[in-house]
This record gives structure tokens, sequence and C-alpha cells, in this order.
């Protein structure tokens, strides 16, 4: 311990002093209250008024029953499912805190951002919250999905509702209401109780439950049963920033319909009442996807439905975030289970909870019709070639990856095949085929994966109580699917450093790896609905349409040759810089000895950088390989109700 300097020894003495005087010091570096598994006395209140939405403006009005005395109230850091501490705690302004009328003052937590601290005067029975969120826009990331246009808004509880420390998040009861911009329509897992124009007042329900419960809400929406007859309903909601933006084809609602069918032939169970899929299609809004119980919350670029090649890119994002219904949701790793919103949350299974969710959703995709067999073979080849390069592979091995998952949703793309980004879920999605072909190798493919679902996620039918498991309870589930060293068999691919690509499915499945001059039908629409240029696997360096480089290969070509991360190519053997110029360089370069010249520019500088590089495009497929069963297709094959 390194020993204060006087002037600091004085300073420590006047601040204990001054908290003593002000008897808040204890209070401000307080640590969480252990929360309490005991009904909370009293039900919260919460109107959210989204009228002023189209001007990214949310405003809240929050009351809380109370008793007199101290108060600790949490904003929620770790809101599910973010696997981060990424609250939006940031974009709350506003906050006025009031009792009987008069304002009282509170005070934030000196260690922890996201705790408040209060006193309740004499006579008060609860307190109201007035305050704003304000909706950040373009350029702020993961975990601050609330999000408005003038057509549409979207609306994440984690981010607009505070509640009392000491208690279990589903033992706090809540009612919200939300006042809906004039004309707008709405779909949220919160059931209504009435509607007075644009005023919806919805049922009671848990706290827990609430902050589960996205909405959405716009000027254009469409609603489609994607369950007819069904008891048990299911609907994809639509809302968008135009009529066009919200039509669905109905070729999709079909397709939608039958990935209803095989969720339920897969996992034989359900684990809500009703379930809506909630889609935002904008090129305003961020491009992810969050799960929820009752609910999923996905955005995608507003031509999403209505563009063939958009379709394609992100054909497997609603089925990836409905499986997190039975998959993350109803079963979940122990450690991500936590009684309330503001205990940190261990990611280190993540790698099950977002792989094996990752690896369904392709799986889903193609025996749904949202992807043709050619086509999920093709997403394969693509998450194989990227993991196959991941030159970080030397030094982090896929379990850091998922226990740094709240580091590595922040991280961006720079570097991103040296550092590592979050690989649990498309390593996560190959380590789960490595383990569904050696269930079908075992077995003489008498047995898969889809035993270990039914078997693992079929009990409770209904019930949205979440079952936590642990990695022996995993280990012990595939083992009574088919006997095998599985402890052994994940933990060597999870803890694998070096060059190699540790999982093998797809060889196992049948299919080899190859790469050839000509990106698939696949490749090509992922890369037009990114505005992307991959030539990570030739000249080893990605880069936007504009030429703008995003990563590069540590130690490859481009990177031997000076290109880095944030340089913009801005010429191409001295003209100018285009995808197709690039790549057409490249083409010439095979198997001469003239280097590929990039002019580059650099925070205000310019320079000419020679790439040695004459190996031409490469871009990666399966082919079969006949000496082996091939098990990607049987994978692929529908099944049966």
């Amino acid at each position: 311990m390194k020993l204060p300097s006087v002037r600091q020894g004085i300073r420590a003495l006047a601040l204990v002093a001054g908290c003593v005087v002000s008897m808040v010091c204890a209070a401000q570096a307080s640590t969480p209250d252990a929360p309490k598994d005991s009904p909370y006395p009293g039900m919260l209140a919460i109107t959210m008024d989204l009228r002023d939405a189209p001007r990214r403006i949310y405003r809240m009005h929050e009351t809380i029953p109370v008793t007199p005395g101290p108060l600790t109230l949490y904003y929620p850091k770790w809101p599910l499912p973010d696997h981060a501490p990424d609250g939006g705690i940031a974009n709350i302004a506003g906050l006025i805190v009031t009792a009987n009328g008069k304002q009282l003052p509170w005070r934030r937590d000196v260690v922890d951002m996201y705790t408040f601290h209060l006193d309740v005067p004499q006579g008060a029975d609860r307190i109201e919250l007035s305050f704003q969120y304000l909706s950040p826009g373009p350029g702020v990331w993961y975990g601050y999905e609330v999000w408005s246009t003038p057509h549409l808004a979207d609306l994440d509880p984690t981010q607009v509702a505070f509640y009392p420390g000491g208690y279990y998040a589903r033992a706090i009861p809540i009612r919200p209401t939300v006042v809906l911009p004039s004309g707008w329509q709405f779909a949220s897992a919160m059931e209504v109780a009435s509607r007075s124009g644009d005023t919806v007042h919805f049922k009671p329900m848990s706290f827990n439950n609430f902050i589960d419960s996205p909405l959405i809400a716009g000027e254009y929406f469409r609603r489609v049963d994607l369950s007819p007859g069904d008891k048990v309903p299911v609907h994809l909601n639509i809302v968008g920033d135009s009529a066009m933006s919200v039509q669905i084809s109905d070729a999709q609602v079909a397709a939608y319909r039958r990935m209803v069918k095989q969720l339920y032939a897969l996992f034989h169970a359900h684990h809500y009442d009703h379930y809506d899929l909630l889609l935002t299609v904008s090129d305003h809004v961020a491009g992810t996807g969050l799960e929820h119980h009752q609910s999923s919350f996905e955005m995608t670029g507003a031509d999403f439905l209505t563009d063939p090649d958009a379709f394609i890119a992100s054909a497997t994002l609603i089925p990836h975030e409905f499986t997190h219904s039975w998959n993350g949701k109803f079963r979940r790793p122990a450690d991500m289970w936590t009684p309330a919103f503001n205990t940190p949350q261990p990611a280190d299974m993540v790698w099950s909870y977002e792989g094996l969710t990752e690896y369904w959703s392709a799986v889903l995709a193609v025996r749904s019709g949202l992807l043709t067999p050619a086509q999920f073979r093709d997403s394969l080849a693509s998450v194989a070639a990227k993991m196959a390069h991941r030159t970080g592979r030397a030094w982090r091995p896929l379990q850091d990856t998922a226990t740094s998952a709240q580091l590595l949703y922040f991280n961006g793309d720079y570097w991103g095949n040296y550092r590592r980004g979050t690989d649990f879920y498309p390593e996560g999605e190959l380590l789960w085929l490595d383990v569904d072909t050696r269930i079908r190798q075992l077995s003489h493919n008498r047995r898969s994966l889809d035993d270990f679902a039914r078997l693992f996620y079929s009990m409770d039918n209904g019930s949205y109580v979440t079952r936590t498991y642990t990695f022996d309870d995993l280990v012990g589930a595939l083992n009574q699917v088919q006997p095998f060293d599985w402890a052994g068999f994940l933990r060597q691919r999870l803890d694998a450093t070096g060059q190699a690509l540790p999982e093998h499915g797809i060889e196992r499945g049948g299919w080899k790896l190859v790469y050839t001059d000509t990106p698939s039908d696949y490749d090509q629409a992922v890369s037009k609905a990114e505005h992307r240029v991959d030539l990570a696997y030739s000249i080893g360096a990605t880069m936007s349409d504009e030429g703008e480089v995003s990563d590069v290969q540590w130690d490859g070509p481009a990177y031997a040759a000076g290109l880095v991360p944030g340089m913009k190519i801005v010429a191409v053997d001295g003209e100018h810089f285009t995808g197709d110029a690039l790549k057409d360089a490249i083409r010439r370069a095979k198997g001469g000895h003239a280097p590929i010249t990039l002019t580059v520019s650099y925070l205000d500088t310019y320079r000419t950088l020679a790439i040695n590089y004459y190996d031409g495009l490469k871009y990666p497929h399966l082919v079969r390989d006949g000496s082996t069963p091939d098990y990607l297709s049987d994978i692929a094959k529908a099944a049966r109700g």
C-alpha cells in the first residue's frame, strides 16, 4: 500500500469531517440493498408519455409507495438482456422527486451512479418522480434501445423506470400507462386493461415483467397473426417510417408461420401466455435485437421486408430472438439470473446463452424456409471463414470472449480479428454445430441436438418462471442424450488458443470449407446490406463502400503494407476508390509481381501503400465431402411436429 502524502491526508480528514457534518457519506457510498423475496408494500405506477417521442423526448411520471425515512432507489444498471452494466442512466434528465407536493433533495451514490438516496419526510406515503429520457439517436451503441423518428417510437422499460431497493423485482407490482401520439398504433406483451383515446392503461404486473416488456408504436403499423387457430397467440408487429416499409409478402408470412411450428417441434413446449414479435424497420434506428420472455425487440433497416438481399442478410434475426424465449429466458445460466437489475450478471456461459441460440436461429431459418439449404451452408461457410481468420485466437480463447462480454459489446470493429469481439455468437454457432454432428456421429444419426432441446426445455409447459442451469447440468443433459466426455469436449474448444479453429462440425457434417474467387449469393447479400467490402481472406482488410477501413488482418498483406483501421482508401493503382476497383486490382495482381498500390488518408495526411499480394480474390464456400455422412443436410430438414 502506498502511503498518502501529508497534503492528501489533510484533504482526506477534511472530507471525513464534511461527511460527518452532512451525515450523507455512508449513504452515498453504500452497497446495493440485499433484496428479499417478499411482497413490496404497495403498487408502483408509471405513465410513459410518448407524445414528444418524435422529438426524441420521452416524458415519465412514476409513483412509488414508501414509508418515512431513508430510501434507496435504483435505475436498472444490468438491464435484461444486455449482458453488460449499460443502463441508459446518462440519458435521464429533469429528475424531480416530490412528496406531499414538496420537492425532495436526492443524492446520487458516489460509487454507483445508478443508485439514488433520499429521505422520505414524516406523513408521506408515496413519492412522485417526474423526468425525461432523452433518446440519444444515431451513434450510440448497445444498451440505449429507446429510439424514435417522426413516425415511430421504440420504448424499452429498462431505460425509463426507477425501483425501490430491498426487494426482488418480481415482488414489486407496477401499473403501467402509455400516452401515444395522436392516431398511432402500438404493440407490446403488456396486456391492455383499458384505453381512452391515445391513453392506454395496462394490467398490473411485476416490475420484473414490466422491465421485460418493450413497446413499439407508430404511424405506420402492421400486425400479422403467426399462429392462426392456436390457443396461444403469436403475432408479428411491424412499425416503420413509411407504408411501404411495413408491407410483408405472403411468402414471408408463410415462412414465419412455419418458424413458429418448427420452434414447437424443436422444444415441445412454450413458456409464454402469448408472444409478440416487435419489429421496427427504419434506417434511423440501430440494427439490433433483444430477447424478452413474451416478446422480442428487433430493429432492422427500412428495406428488410422489401429487398431480398436485406431479408437474406438478416434472416436469422427474428428466429434468434424468438428462440431466446426458451434458451436464455426460460432456461438461463445460473450466474445470469439475479433477483433485481443492479446485481452483476457474470457471462461466463454466454456461449451457451447466445451461441446455442445463434446455432438454432440458423437451423430454424432453413427449416422454416427463411433461408434455402444452399444459403444455410453459405452462412456456415461465412462464419467458419471469419472465425478461422481470427488472429486473436493465438492469445485469447473463446471462453474469455464470454467472460469479457460486458466489455466487448462496445469495442467496435477496429482490429476485431486480433482483439476478438463477441465471438461467442459466431463461434458459439460453430461450437454447437460441433456438438450436434458429434451426437449424430456417435449415435449413427439416431439422435441429435434436437433430442437435447426436447429434454432440456420441454418441462413446465406454459410457465415463464426461469429455470437456471450450470455447466454440469448442461453436460449431464448432453450425456442423457448421448454418453460422451462432453465436459472435456466443451472445455477443449472453449479454452483453446493457437492458429487452428478448434470446431469441426462442418467437416464432421460432410462438407469442407474452400475458397474461390467468386462470393456466394449469401455473402454478396450481406456485404450489400452492410455496405461493406470484405477482402479479409485475400489482402486481409475490410472496409466500407466508401473506403473507410474497419479491420485489418494482423500480420496479413495489408498489415505488412501499413494499412490500419481508421484509414480511408481514396485511390487504387492511381484511380478513384470503389470496391470494384480494388477487386479488379487484386485480380490484375494475381500471379504477378507488381504490388497493389493504395492511396490512403489518415489523420489529415496522405500516403501511398504497396500491398504485395498475388493470390487473387478468396471467398468462402462449402463443398461436399462424399467420404462423410451428410449431416448438414439432415440438420436442415424441417422437423415433424
